[in-house]
């Protein structure tokens, strides 16, 4: 399987503008600009904001799976992902996805839906794909 964007660009980087379009048509076409990605959105996206889909999308499926495998079906996931993009020494970087998720899962101790959080931010393939680059972090709460 393969995903496919693309993205038109026109001006510079700072007062230029682009479109990006998911090949899908599932969303978009997507308005993004530099100030999108260093101040407020405005409405517009930014490639951070795409990772940060992408981020909370694959570590609610891993996740999901997970539960369900170890016989523990979750009813409901709610998961966010947070991308930080700052400039650092080296330039503008993406430093950090904070993952936090709450889930209803009966049945199971907060012990084992820690340990099954755990293993899904760490077994998710765009986790994987952010890891020894990114810091990614997790806050998983189990709810009733």
């Amino acid at each position: 399987m393969e995903s496919r964007a693309s993205t038109t660009w026109q001006g510079d980087l700072f007062t230029g503008s682009g479109t990006t379009s998911l090949a899908s048509g599932a969303a978009g076409p997507l308005p993004v600009t530099w100030n999108a990605r260093t101040e407020e959105s405005g409405g517009l996206t930014s490639p951070e904001e795409l990772i940060a889909a992408a981020h909370a999308s694959c570590y609610s499926m891993a996740f999901s799976n997970g539960l369900a495998e170890a016989g523990t079906p979750a009813e409901r996931l709610d998961t966010s992902a947070t991308v930080t993009f700052e400039k650092t020494d080296a330039g503008f970087a993406v430093t950090k996805s904070a993952i936090v998720v709450e889930g209803n899962v009966p049945g199971m101790s907060d012990e084992d839906f820690q340990a099954a959080a755990q293993a899904a931010k760490d077994g998710c393939p765009i986790s994987r794909a952010l890891a020894g680059n990114v810091e990614i972090t997790l806050e998983a709460t189990l709810v009733a």
